[in-house]
């Protein structure tokens, strides 16, 4: 067989397995259709978004995934399948720290696929507000860098917020150095960033950029959204941002550590907790009694009932001087047996005990 029969033979497979696709995402869509029509008959304000549903989904699928697309890919086809199905039922709105163009974006679009109406806001509180008011079904807010740490604006909304956690995202961050046009590095005058970026790229900084003022803005979006007309300034921003202001890259990649992740949290509404689906996490927020050893014996339960803390953080409480309110998380669901426990032991010597939310751990 010459080598052009054997490309017609092979295109031919190709364009059966694309009618045999595109016949079977319809099948999926029009159940999902039939869903939503369950749904609504046995209860008018139902939740169509189901976050434990959609992680048992994506486990399976990279469970099964043989290659060779990797995972990452998988994840990302199946996640926008089930983005265009989920619209079918409910169209969902999703606030996000903006503007165009910002990794809190790139973050709301991984988990929830790019067929949700993302709205941009200018501030933390305004995610957290909008959600509450109703405006968005969710919002995503940046929670912690592994290099950087916790973002403290964050955990404070929760001292005063009504929302729950429903889920989180996990985003590879990759910061580029951009302006409008071409610009030697020793004529740059101003950098802008966020504060986060700002210290992630600490050290590329110091070492090339030594004369640079450095200008902390609200996003790195606004960054890049700042220096289109600005000869001489430069922004840290994503690929998206330099897309988006039509910004030229500098340098890429000039993050002081390669593995630079971010976690973020979905931030919504609900009543009930989200249901466990096999690997979840659990958040909490307490504050201890102020004697000796209360922060010891608030932990000590989770120990003792085999549950182990994943992080720690301590805030301000804002109610009196030096005292302060704890932030866990924890691995496993709130309906499981060990966590009921210790929540009910750990709820004996806390203060304040306010369950975040349970929610699934984060795909990829």
């Amino acid at each position: 067989m010459s080598d052009q029969d054997r490309l017609a033979t092979l295109r031919k497979c190709i364009d059966q397995l694309d009618e045999d696709i595109l016949r079977l995402i319809s099948e999926r869509a029009r159940c999902a259709q039939d869903v939503a029509l369950v749904k609504r008959e046995t209860d008018p304000d139902v939740t169509f978004y189901r976050p434990e549903r959609e992680a048992y989904v994506l486990r399976r699928i990279l469970e099964n995934n043989k290659g060779p697309l990797s995972d990452e890919e998988m994840a990302r086809l199946f996640r926008e399948i089930m983005s265009a199905c989920l619209a079918l039922e409910q169209p969902l709105n999703v606030a996000f720290l903006g503007p165009e163009g910002t990794f809190t974006q790139q973050a709301a679009l991984k988990h929830f696929g790019h067929s949700v109406n993302t709205v941009s806001l200018a501030s933390i509180d305004e995610v957290f507000r909008e959600v509450e008011a109703g405006t968005c079904n969710y919002g995503v807010v940046p929670i912690e860098n592994s290099t950087e740490g916790v973002v403290n604006h964050t955990l404070d909304m929760f001292l005063q917020s009504p929302l729950k956690i429903s889920g989180e995202v996990e985003l590879r961050i990759h910061h580029h150095l951009m302006a409008s046009s071409d610009l030697q590095l020793e004529k740059i005058e101003r950098v802008y960033s966020h504060q986060q970026s700002l210290a992630q790229c600490r050290e590329w900084l110091d070492a090339n950029l030594p004369q640079a003022e450095r200008v902390t803005v609200n996003s790195n979006a606004e960054a890049a959204r700042r220096i289109e007309d600005e000869v001489g300034n430069a922004a840290i921003a994503g690929d998206a941002a330099a897309e988006i202001y039509d910004l030229k890259i500098l340098h890429s990649c000039i993050e002081d550590h390669p593995d630079n992740t971010t976690r973020f949290l979905i931030i919504g509404r609900q009543s009930m907790p989200v249901p466990p689906c096999g690997k979840d996490k659990t958040s909490v927020l307490i504050s201890a009694h102020n004697k000796p050893g209360s922060l010891f014996r608030m932990l000590e339960p989770l120990a003792r009932n085999n549950v182990s803390m994943t992080s720690i953080e301590s805030r301000p409480s804002h109610c009196a001087n030096w005292e302060y309110v704890f932030f866990l998380d924890i691995e496993g669901h709130v309906d499981e047996d060990n966590v009921k426990t210790a929540f009910a032991e750990l709820s004996q010597e806390a203060d304040v005990f306010n369950v975040l939310g349970s929610y699934p751990k984060a795909v990829l």
